[in-house]
């Protein structure tokens, strides 16, 4: 599949997010892999860029550095990455779609939530500037080099699939993972992520059994 979209006026788009979004101080528009087509004037992560897209794309780096500043992550999916510094010193939350990715710095009393609702606002304000698709673009799920998923492949473990798991149980260990993003907020004593923690907790203790 190939997409084609007609030229943006980052500017002016970037600017109407921070006056709605107050607490967005900072924005980076990349498209492609890594290639910073506009920031603001504030901020420079050209150095960074590489680590944070790939960090991003991994979807299992327990952190990312940007401007010298460690961030923890605490959510990292396909189209959507937020981070925060333990140390108080704001946020990076991002969101992106096949071709462009929005990466900004929230201030630390900032919304993350807020910031992903609007950034989700405004990357489909500029995915509807003339966005389209070459008409005999196709899709197809198929397993590695043997046809379409289907019920043959039910009871296969995909390796990648246990390594994320082990990556996920080394941040579950790391101090400056879950363990240090738990601290954290019981430290901040902040009532709505203890309830969310408590309700994935109760989740897990369903999965497992216990």
């Amino acid at each position: 599949m190939k997409v084609v979209r007609m030229p943006l006026d980052y500017e002016t788009l970037v600017s109407n997010l921070m006056q709605t979004a107050l607490s967005i101080l900072a924005v980076a528009i990349v498209e492609n892999k890594n290639e910073i087509v506009y920031s603001t004037n504030n901020w420079d992560i050209r150095e960074d860029i590489t680590h944070i897209c790939s960090s991003w794309n991994s979807m299992k780096a327990p952190f990312i550095i940007v401007s010298g500043v460690k961030y923890t992550m605490l959510e990292c999916e396909i189209d959507t990455i937020v981070a925060t510094s333990i140390l108080g010193k704001g946020h990076i939350v991002g969101v992106k779609d096949e071709v462009l990715k929005i990466i900004t710095y929230v201030e630390p009393d900032g919304d993350r939530k807020a910031a992903i609702v609007e950034l989700s606002r405004i990357l489909r304000d500029m995915s509807s500037k003339e966005p389209y698709m070459y008409p005999n673009a196709q899709f197809e799920t198929k397993y590695e080099g043997s046809g379409t998923i289907g019920a043959e492949y039910a009871d296969y473990v995909d390796p990648q699939l246990k390594s994320e798991i082990e990556e996920f149980l080394n941040w579950i260990k790391n101090p400056d993972g879950l363990l240090g993003y738990i601290n954290y907020y019981f430290q901040q004593n902040d009532a709505q992520m203890i309830s969310e923690l408590a309700k994935i907790y109760a989740e897990l203790i369903k999965i497992v059994g216990g």
